[in-house]
């Protein structure tokens, strides 16, 4: 159980580093190969044929009374989740955007009080105004910061953490009934025939043959690395460790991305990037992380 449990750890650290590097890599791509709706389009169906392969093995019926939850994950969980976060990519810096996505656990947090009745303790509430602090300061900054920052798209990832964070409440009690796997094809399938009228103008727009080898591996690692095998990661993971361990990885996610963009700007003399790394976003990184660390700590019981 032990080397279980390792696994689960290595599991979800390797779902988090691809995570951490998906902001440059999606970025480097968009909009001049591919539009965000379009890559989103792109990246669902892909992903959508390779659950599909995996579901095939699993015999498993959902019940009716379950598909009006599963129509709601996939418009919360892809469609509306996965759309604001790559407009909001496209239009600001991935420092910044790895630090909002942050604020999914917080998110969690909020809407597990309204819709799961669960305590708030005081840890949270402090955790909670900290991390937000350090959000709103972060999002309001975009705007004038310079660099590859900007407030809409600041605003657009936000929307998305909070469209992710209502999505893993919501899907809590099917993860509890089916097979994973079956439930992620099932919402991975409801997603697509949301952002399908969104993204379809889109991708009739996009010129593919001028797709660079390098394009390719952008677009194949966001489905392949990104959206596939991370979500295998975090299903493994969730066999051998809480869902609370497993949400308190998207913390390594900026600072991930901070490293990979620091050498990208500084090896490969990227000046644009190079203006993303500044003083006041390590502070907004720095007070996010507190409130998330006051968040997610264990309360202390006395021993009677």
């Amino acid at each position: 159980m032990h080397n279980n449990t390792l696994k689960a750890h290595l599991a979800l650290l390797g779902a988090n580093i691809i995570y951490g590097a998906n902001y440059l890599i999606a970025k480097d791509v968009m909009p001049d190969k591919i539009g965000p709706s379009a890559f989103i389009f792109v990246r669902v169906l892909g992903a959508l044929l390779l659950f599909w392969l995996l579901k095939s093995r699993i015999k498993e019926q959902i019940q009716h009374k379950d598909y009006p939850r599963l129509i709601l994950c996939g418009l919360l969980g892809v469609a509306t989740n996965q759309l604001l976060f790559f407009h909001g990519l496209n239009l600001t810096s991935p420092i910044d955007a790895s630090i909002i996505i942050t604020s999914i656990p917080v998110m969690v947090l909020i809407f597990s009080a309204f819709i799961l009745k669960e305590k708030i303790t005081s840890n949270k509430i402090s955790g909670l105004i900290i991390g937000g602090i350090g959000a709103i300061l972060l999002i309001s900054y975009g705007n004038t910061s310079g660099g590859t920052s900007s407030i809409l798209g600041n605003v657009y990832i936000f929307l998305n953490a909070c469209s992710y964070g209502l999505y893993l409440v919501i899907v809590k009690p099917l993860m509890k009934t089916y097979n994973a796997i079956t439930v992620i094809s099932w919402v991975f399938l409801f997603g697509l025939i949301f952002v399908a009228p969104v993204a379809i103008g889109d991708v009739i727009a996009t010129d593919f043959y001028s797709w660079s080898t390098n394009t390719y591996f952008a677009v194949g690692f966001v489905v392949v690395f990104t959206t596939f095998l991370a979500y295998l990661f975090n299903i493994y993971a969730l066999n051998y460790v809480p869902p609370s361990v497993n949400g308190s990885y998207v913390y390594f996610q900026p600072a991930i991305t901070f490293i990979i963009v620091s050498i990208y700007a500084f090896a490969f003399r990227h000046s644009t990037y190079a203006q993303d790394i500044n003083l006041i976003k390590i502070l907004s990184c720095l007070l996010i992380f507190i409130g998330v660390y006051l968040i997610g700590k264990t309360p202390t019981t006395k021993s009677t």
